[in-house]
């Protein structure tokens, strides 16, 4: 009877400390199969179980829909919160909540943030054919871009820009994710796209890299990738100090790039182990062998590092966010939706 007593008080403890007692962790991804999140996600899920205690299988969740703020609103409001569920959506549904509340069920700081799988530096591109090379084209005649939904990358970054820079792009969203705006360029139903990763695009398309079947107009980051030079960086852009720093609200989500999240109310220590797991993957030598395999890149962010640069931007001074919202505000008003087939 004594040992039975110390069998269950051992089991207890076990899984009050561990994230996955279900013998399943789900990771809930914003975007299509193939868009650049999912491959990020994919990758980490094939290592993460057996950084986690009971080496829980772990699989993948695809929940597309308006630009992911859908899997965000999920996992904020419900999905079950025992660590057997995290979230990976769009870096910039962090600050969405500050810039077009549009549709928000969340608020960013009640997040538990795990990480970000990677660093990343985002690029305006048009197809090779099209006539748009440099930012002075874009001032000066309109470009077609494809983009998903409401918070998303390709759809605010030409929004700030249109509002920052003086840029004629005009947005048509409601792709799923991000292999679908690209096949859209392809296919030339739309001139570029302004919100692709250059790691998705490696990791996607990299004969458009090696081909040069594409134009790369400008980058979008805090500090140029050295893969893509000479492309300029669009800080270079910025005339003044609201510029710039309205530059610094927008794309300093690029550090956070892929991030990982556990829904609110998740235990603390059931907190505390998965960003130690989350490390234990992003520095294991299998993990980094397939990022490689797969053009993925493995600058990671820890959980902390993530909540603490979000809290930074929230501190950014009003005239800026007044500036930002009003280019996004500009932008919803003249963009087209894909027609529904």
């Amino acid at each position: 009877m004594k040992n039975a007593t110390v069998a269950i008080a051992l089991i207890a403890t076990t899984l009050a400390c561990q994230p996955a007692a279900a013998q399943t962790v789900t990771m809930v991804v914003g975007y299509s199969p193939g868009a650049t999140y999912d491959i990020y996600t994919r990758n980490f899920a094939r290592h993460l179980g057996k950084h986690l205690p009971g080496n829980p299988n772990v699989i993948v969740q695809n929940m597309a829909g308006a630009g992911s703020l859908r899997s965000a609103n999920f996992i904020f409001t419900t999905a079950p919160k025992d660590g057997t569920t995290l979230g990976v959506f769009a870096r910039g549904l962090a600050m969405q909540p500050l810039l077009d509340p549009t549709g928000v069920q969340y608020e960013p700081l009640k997040f538990n943030w795990i990480g970000s799988l990677s660093a990343d530096v985002s690029l305006v591109l048009s197809w090779h054919t099209k006539p748009f090379k440099t930012v002075e084209d874009l001032r000066t005649r309109e470009m077609v871009v494809a983009g998903t939904g409401s918070g998303a990358d390709s759809v605010i970054f030409p929004y700030i820009l249109n509002g920052v820079l003086g840029t004629k792009m005009k947005i048509v969203t409601g792709y799923p994710g991000a292999a679908d705006f690209l096949l859209a360029v392809e296919r030339q139903e739309a001139d570029g796209t302004a919100g692709v990763s250059w790691s998705g695009l490696n990791a996607s398309k990299p004969e458009w890299i090696a081909k040069k079947q594409i134009n790369v107009i400008v980058q979008l980051g805090l500090k140029k990738h050295p893969g893509m030079n000479p492309a300029p960086l669009v800080m270079e852009f910025a005339k003044n100090d609201t510029d710039r720093g309205v530059l610094e609200l927008i794309f300093s989500r690029q550090d956070m790039g892929y991030p990982v999240v556990a829904p609110p109310g998740t235990p603390p220590e059931r907190v505390a182990v998965l960003r130690k797991a989350f490390e234990a993957v992003l520095r294991d030598p299998e993990y980094l062998a397939d990022a490689k395999k797969q053009h993925l890149e493995a600058e990671f962010m820890r959980g902390e590092e993530v909540e603490a640069l979000i809290k930074r931007v929230m501190a950014s001074p009003p005239d800026v966010f007044e500036r930002a919202r009003k280019a996004i505000e500009a932008g919803k008003g003249a963009t087209l939706e894909k027609a529904k087939k």
